[in-house]
């Protein structure tokens, strides 16, 4: 019987290694990957610097909607944090309510960057033709690319948002919202950073 017990200890540990191993793979894999997009967005902030030395540059305010959208963004990050800590202490209706929250602030923050768009082409900024200006058309990719990473992030909260309504998440099954928060939280200090540069060097 002891014998029995053992086993059944020694095959219960073997698989929670594995899945501690298979996590930190997926976690690895996860942050590679945002290595990627990290590295995408300093070289377009490179080519941002170069291309305005080069002159021909028209300076413009950046739409005031954005600092609405930088707000949203920042108050996301604290809903996702909530959804974290509540799914380490097994509050499962307060972390399905955090990441409520936070997919809609993750939309409103899409619907104001679209409201930053008609704004620039409404002073006279366009992405493209006669009428555009690199410095425009920066804005525009810089704005475009980053929301499709948010595009991208809600849909990450809209599958754990669907795994905790299933009970997959709690403290002892952390590895989708833990993943899910990474890549949230990385999306929201570029846009940040993207903020902050843009506003600095007009």
């Amino acid at each position: 019987m002891k014998a029995v017990e053992s086993n059944i200890l020694t095959v219960s540990s073997s698989e929670a290694h594995e899945k501690g191993l298979s996590e930190q793979a997926k976690v690895f894999a996860l942050i590679v990957g945002l290595g990627s997009i990290l590295m995408t967005f300093a070289a377009l902030t490179s080519a941002y610097i170069v291309r305005r030395g080069d002159g021909k540059w028209i300076a413009f305010d950046l739409p005031s909607v954005f600092y609405w959208s930088t707000l949203v963004i920042v108050l996301s990050s604290l809903s996702m944090i909530a959804a974290q800590v509540a799914a380490k202490r097994d509050e499962l209706l307060l972390m399905r309510a955090s990441l409520i929250v936070t997919i809609i602030l993750g939309c409103q923050f899409l619907y104001l960057q679209f409201q930053g768009w008609k704004q620039l082409v409404a002073d006279g900024i366009f992405f493209a033709g006669s009428s555009s200006n690199p410095s425009g058309s920066f804005v525009y990719v810089f704005t475009g690319f980053h929301g499709l990473h948010i595009v991208g992030g809600i849909v990450v909260l809209m599958i754990a948002l669907i795994k905790a309504f299933q009970w997959r998440i709690h403290k002892r099954n952390m590895i989708t919202i833990k993943m899910a928060s990474i890549y949230w939280h990385f999306v929201d200090a570029i846009w940040v950073y993207l903020f902050v540069f843009l506003s600095m060097l007009r």
